[in-house]
């Protein structure tokens, strides 16, 4: 008996001290793991968990230096690491008496994209809803400077402290079931810059963008209802801050180069409150992370037909024009960002454009040209300049039009003038050598202008770059 006793004695403090020795090993975020891309030239901040008290120790294969901090009461810790130019594969040991080593890091160029659907569709795309080349791009993917990272879609009242999701490498397995949108970005970049890239794709289909935005980033929004922390009743994931919660939070402070985003469509009937709530969110992430005004680029939703022709009481105003409008002084309002327009791809009866090859390339085109200092690299469409009324006719210049205008053989469209009455007309527009020519025979003294003003239209304006203008108004009525 006394034999068993000593037995089971020695069993039970066998499981104990595997149970301290577990609590007392290293543990990190999700965001930190094998296959990861450290931004290059920066103090990137590693975190985690270990014993409270201990001493925890990393190591950096590029430079062999030793850096260390003590696990706080809670047993959380950071260390800043000093990061190189961009190279690798390198490996990162941290031990608090216990080692772990992070194998197969790369230092580079890191970019977190959000937003909805749009940006979460992967290249294999949804049911029935196709991206155009997508098996040809999947096939030819391998590249082991670029690693991608999809944050699984979750919710939380609360801010939480890690996610779901691992680093990944770029093959044809993986690339099939990353961002579409973020996956031709990175491509284009990687290709351009000669670097490692890291994307990092945190998105959830169908939300609007309060959910994104922190608490404290409401303050100016008296419209805005936060939701009660203590409450145990569901809820949904349009309540506000709980996708910034749960998918933006934990890894904050992770060091990065700037932003893709890429939502709108669920905020179309609300275009005054999203252009406030665009810039405040910009505003509140730059916030969290305290690292100056990083890089935002986004994209200006698509044409698409929000209102069906059998609806018994259509809306009074193309709501989702006004949306891209709204997204449009966004982007002359935020510092250090840029738009994209997708006024030439959208589709009538799908929300998810297939061609989201030209929606990668053009945000690399604004971080190839703005962020990185491309010279020769156009990032945007037309912009208007300048409407001078002449008789009945309407000239107009434009910016970002550096070689003129063109349609690639199309009939310029889209184009309608308004007198007094604010009765618009359709316009017959000709382009000239220094922008644009409208002439609407019904409309003797012009005073406003409309482009592509409508729910879904096909842009046929663009530089010779290949860029598309986006719809505009001259009015505000």
């Amino acid at each position: 008996m006394k034999k068993n006793n000593y037995r089971y004695y020695l069993l039970l403090l066998f499981v104990v001290t595997g149970v301290l020795s577990t609590e007392a090993e290293i543990k990190l975020p999700s965001i930190f793991g094998d296959h990861m891309v450290l931004q290059q030239k920066t103090e990137a901040s590693v975190w985690g968990k270990a014993t409270a008290g201990k001493v925890v120790k990393l190591t950096t294969s590029w430079n062999r230096k030793s850096y260390s901090a003590i696990a706080d009461h809670n047993g959380k810790w950071l260390i800043k690491v000093a990061t190189p130019s961009a190279g690798g594969p390198y490996s990162i040991t941290i031990s608090d008496g216990k080692a772990m080593t992070l194998n197969d890091v790369l230092i580079g160029e890191v970019w977190i994209c959000s937003g909805q659907s749009n940006m979460q569709m992967t290249m294999k795309g949804y049911n029935n809803e196709p991206v155009i080349g997508s098996n040809e791009a999947i096939a030819a993917s391998t590249n082991n400077n670029i690693r991608l990272y999809t944050v699984e879609r979750d919710k939380s009242l609360l801010p939480a402290e890690d996610f779901r999701g691992e680093w990944l490498e770029c093959l044809p397995g993986n690339v099939a079931d990353f961002s579409a949108v973020a996956y031709f970005f990175g491509k284009m970049i990687q290709h351009s810059l000669k670097v490692p890239v890291g994307l990092i794709c945190s998105s959830y289909g169908g939300t609007r963008i309060e959910p994104w935005i922190s608490e404290d980033g409401f303050n100016e929004y008296d419209w805005i209802k936060m939701p009660e922390k203590s409450s145990k009743d569901d809820y949904s994931i349009q309540t506000p801050t709980v996708l910034f919660n749960a998918m933006i939070a934990p890894m904050v402070g992770f060091a990065f180069r700037g932003c893709l985003w890429y939502q709108g469509e669920s905020n179309w009937k609300e275009p005054e409150r999203y252009e406030k709530l665009m810039q405040g969110m910009v505003k509140n992430w730059r916030k969290q992370w305290s690292i100056g005004d990083f890089p935002f680029y986004y994209v200006q939703i698509a044409p698409f037909g929000y209102v069906s022709p059998f609806e018994q009481d259509p809306l009074p105003a193309p709501l989702s024009a006004l949306l891209r409008e709204a997204q449009l002084k966004a982007s002359a309002a935020i510092p250090n960002s840029g738009m994209v327009s997708l006024l030439d791809i959208g589709e009538k009866r799908s929300i998810h454009p297939p061609r989201k090859k030209e929606v990668g390339e053009r945000l690399a085109f604004l971080a190839l040209a703005k962020t990185y200092g491309f010279k020769g690299v156009e990032y945007s469409g037309p912009v208007l300049k300048d409407m001078i009324i002449e008789g009945q006719a309407v000239k107009l210049t434009f910016d970002h039009a550096e070689k003129g205008l063109t349609t690639f053989g199309k009939e310029l469209e889209n184009f309608s003038i308004a007198g007094e009455n604010k009765r618009f007309f359709p316009a017959k527009a000709y382009i000239t050598g220094k922008g644009i020519t409208l002439l609407a025979p019904q409309v003797e003294k012009p005073v406003a202008v409309r482009y592509a003003f409508d729910d879904f239209v096909t842009g046929t304006l663009y530089n010779t770059n290949g860029l598309p203008a986006s719809s505009f108004r001259t009015d505000n009525w």
